[in-house]
């Protein structure tokens, strides 16, 4: 009973000491990725916060945050919907809107050391 005890207090401390879960928050999992990419009015809202250029909407912050971390390590910590709607997004600046997967670029990876990591990946989205 003692042993239960001390893992339950121990969980509890690791929550409030904010030890990183397994995975990002799925809170904006379902944002409507089409909507954002069709409206440069959004797109670019979301564009100038990660460039801190603009005000962040909650689920654009909780991005910035996260971003560095998952180019980092591969986007280990997302779910498979965070992993589709990347890719979804990369592919999108990518082909449609260069200029600002440039400006997101010099920000994110002005060495280009993710660029590099992730060839394969962008290579084939490319169209």
């Amino acid at each position: 009973m003692k042993f239960l005890i001390l893992v339950t207090l121990a969980s509890l401390a690791a929550v409030a000491w904010g030890i990183p879960s397994s995975t990002y928050t799925d809170k904006w999992d379902n944002i409507n990725l089409d909507e954002i990419l069709e409206s440069q009015r959004l797109l670019r809202g979301y564009v100038d916060c990660l460039l801190d250029k603009g005000r962040c909407t909650p689920d654009a912050k909780t991005l910035k945050e996260t971003l560095p971390d998952a180019l980092e390590n591969e986007c280990s910590k997302c779910t498979q919907k965070q992993k589709e709607g990347s890719d979804k997004v990369i592919s999108h600046l990518v082909n449609k809107r260069p200029e600002l997967w440039e400006e997101l670029s010099s920000k994110y990876d002005p060495d280009h050391i993710y660029q590099e990591k992730y060839k394969d990946k962008l290579d084939s989205v490319k169209n």
